[in-house]
């Protein structure tokens, strides 16, 4: 079976694997949009640290999971985003201001909306997490 959207899989078995209670789970493929969605959920504290693993195919990903993850998930389409229009991109997608982020994928590199914005620049929404 071909998989379509490997950040999506990925996303959606770290949800799952939250919900019932797990403190690790097994992402595999890797890639580098994953690690990096991985580092700015680590940075921001909703997942604990995590190991790659380097199998000699596609390679794995050991994520400690801390409990604090209530939805996580992937925007398809990636949409285009301005700085002007970030806060109705939070207002659609965050259930509240205070907390969450949205993961953009700029010219600088990816980042979260708050990051995003204080640098001034846009970019495609690859997902969230709050």
């Amino acid at each position: 079976m071909v998989r379509i959207n490997v950040l999506a899989d990925a996303l959606k078995t770290m949800h799952n694997a939250e919900q019932k209670g797990k403190r690790q789970v097994l992402l595999r493929p890797s890639s580098k949009v994953i690690v990096k969605f991985l580092e700015l959920m680590m940075r921001h504290k909703y997942i604990g640290e995590f190991e790659i693993v380097d199998d000699h195919r596609a390679g794995k990903i050991v994520v400690n999971l801390v409990g604090r993850i209530n939805k996580c998930g992937v925007i398809s389409p990636r949409f285009d985003i301005k700085v002007r229009d970030v806060e109705k991109w939070v207002a659609r997608l965050l259930p509240s201001r205070q907390f969450g982020y949205i993961v953009l994928t700029t010219s600088y590199g990816i980042m979260d909306h708050e990051e995003a914005r204080t640098k001034g620049t846009g970019g495609k929404v690859l997902g969230f997490f709050y």
